[in-house]
């Protein structure tokens, strides 16, 4: 999918997807009709990419910030990238 937000191109095809929810309910991709995806750009910017199989509702591209980033990274089940390769940094001890 590729979608040009406020001048700027978002493309599932170009950018590295890093974590996604699908399966989360252990047997539909698309659990509840609905997975999202979190990708991240050649040039290091961050978006979400929802994807619906619901009649009326379309499959969407939301930028993100990368702490909104992050915090969904947080809640997705499926990780492609551990932290420091999708963020460029070691997490925070606790």
């Amino acid at each position: 999918m590729r979608k040009i937000i406020n001048g700027k191109a978002y493309d599932t095809s170009t950018a590295t997807l890093i974590a996604d929810n699908e399966f989360a309910d252990g047997n539909n991709r698309l659990s509840g009709g609905r997975a999202t995806y979190l990708y991240r750009t050649k040039k290091g910017n961050f978006f979400a990419e929802h994807e619906t199989c619901w009649q009326g509702e379309h499959d969407t591209i939301e930028p993100m910030s990368t702490d909104e980033a992050k915090e969904l990274y947080e809640q997705m089940g499926n990780q492609s990238e551990d932290w420091e390769t999708a963020f460029g940094e070691a997490p925070e001890e606790a």
